[in-house]
């Protein structure tokens, strides 16, 4: 008679495989589907650039953006000009997008900001304020004396200080968050615009408790001279508010300044501390084919946004026209004709779908992934009507890792894939585990309740 003890001792390290992969299986806390999709914002053209607000309008809705990076920079406050305060809100109602309003590149007119914002106010439109546009690129003059640049940062200093108390000094405007200017890691001498509040010790120009912002402002482009090239976790590192991000990132700007290395936060601080981008992306070009421009920019948000960014902002929704060269940042080609990036983003916006939620806390969702590797990333999310979207994404340069998600009970999955379509690419009934293959793009499970 054959022995028993090779099954025995077989079933035995498979029962051991078993008990370890349960260990494993853990409650993730979810984050709200509507709050992933209020965070996916672009920059835009307007009229007076020459881009007609009903075809932005079209890409905006098509794409699934739910903010407008804005600002006072070619608005006129004259009824028929080509862009005005009305323009955006026209823009806003049609799309349910809403918009931040910003001073943009060089503007120091606070009184026009407050006046144009209150109007946005009134259309139930505003989302947030907005300091200046990279001040290193254009400088700005307040009270006569000219700041940023290669000058002193004082002028834009105090320029911000005073945007900030007026902001939450205004009875109507008060409840908006102020993002600070972006390129802070620029200044020139110690102004602290690094911190949100200037704290005791920073040893900075202007005085300790000095207001700024409520949330910093990074422009993390995910393609930078110190990372030219494509590599693993491409815009996993871009989003990263350590040290180890290899772009013109959250350390660079507000841990230790890249300019003249002014010490800012620690790491454990960046980790927690409020955090938008109003402008990132990549052209298409060298190793970024379309194909990959596409994949990059639906992998970028939910990298930021699992990475503690509130809001993200993509330059461009469509090509300059107006500027010399093509840039090709856009989702769009100059002539309206979508790219990958569009019709990519459209498919995961059009998949997750969900309106602002009512949900006080979203639950949380027991599961593991196993074989993950440190280029696979999960995203717990919950829609409002209760059930699980868990996005599982891939960063990998070249190949896939082939995962198991485990649950802990049996359950029913559909799982989507955006680079395919808005359907189901496969429904999965009463088991309590889903293999995928996965290389540089996500897919959603959608998980019954």
């Amino acid at each position: 008679m054959k022995s028993m003890l090779p099954a025995l001792a077989a079933a035995a390290a498979a029962f051991a495989g078993i008990a370890a992969n349960a260990q494993t299986i853990a409650p993730k806390p979810a984050q709200k589907t509507s709050d992933f999709l209020a965070s996916v914002g672009i920059v835009t053209t307007m009229p007076d650039r020459g881009q007609p607000v009903e075809k932005t309008i079209e890409m905006v809705n098509y794409c699934g953006f739910r903010w407008i990076r804005g600002g006072i920079e070619g608005v006129k406050e004259t009824e028929g000009a080509p862009t005005t305060v009305d323009t955006y809100i026209k823009l806003c109602k049609e799309t349910g997008a809403k918009v931040n309003w910003g001073l943009v590149s060089g503007g120091s007119d606070l009184d026009k900001l407050f006046r144009t914002a209150r109007k946005l106010h009134q259309a139930g439109v505003l989302l947030a304020f907005e300091g200046n546009n990279e001040p290193n690129n254009w400088g700005i003059t307040w009270e006569g004396e000219k700041g940023g640049r290669g000058d002193s940062w004082v002028p834009l200093a105090k320029m911000q200080a005073e945007f900030y108390r007026r902001v939450k000094a205004d009875p109507l405007l008060r409840q908006y968050p102020v993002w600070g200017p972006s390129e802070m890691g620029a200044q020139t001498d110690n102004v602290g615009l690094q911190f949100l509040v200037i704290p005791a010790g920073a040893e900075t120009v202007m005085p300790v408790g000095t207001k700024y912002q409520d949330a910093v402002n990074v422009h993390n482009y995910i393609y930078h001279p110190n990372s030219s090239r494509l590599i693993d976790n491409k815009t996993w590192l871009a989003a990263s508010p350590g040290r180890d991000c290899n772009v013109d990132g959250l350390w660079g700007n507000h841990g230790v300044t890249w300019g003249k290395k002014f010490k800012g936060y620690s790491e454990e601080e960046l980790a927690k501390i409020p955090r938008v981008t109003t402008e990132t992306g990549t052209a298409i070009g060298g190793d970024v084919t379309e194909e990959l421009h596409g994949l990059h920019l639906m992998n970028m948000y939910l990298a930021q946004f699992a990475r503690g960014w509130s809001h993200t902002s993509v330059y461009l929704l469509r090509d300059r026209t107006d500027e010399g060269g093509n840039q090709r940042y856009g989702f769009y080609a100059p002539d309206y004709t979508p790219r990958k990036a569009a019709h990519y983003l459209h498919n995961l916006t059009t998949i997750l779908n969900d309106k602002p939620s009512t949900l006080q806390r979203p639950a949380t969702l027991t599961y593991a992934i196993e074989n993950q590797t440190a280029t696979v990333h999960d995203l717990p999310l919950q829609h409002s009507s209760g059930k699980f979207q868990l996005v599982v994404w891939g960063e990998k340069k070249d190949g896939s890792d082939k995962v198991t998600v485990r649950f802990q009970s049996p359950r029913s999955v559909k799982v989507y894939n955006p680079v395919v379509g808005t359907e189901p690419v496969q429904t999965i009934t009463g088991k309590m585990a889903v293999e995928l293959e996965v290389s540089n793009h996500p897919f959603v499970l959608e998980i019954a309740r």
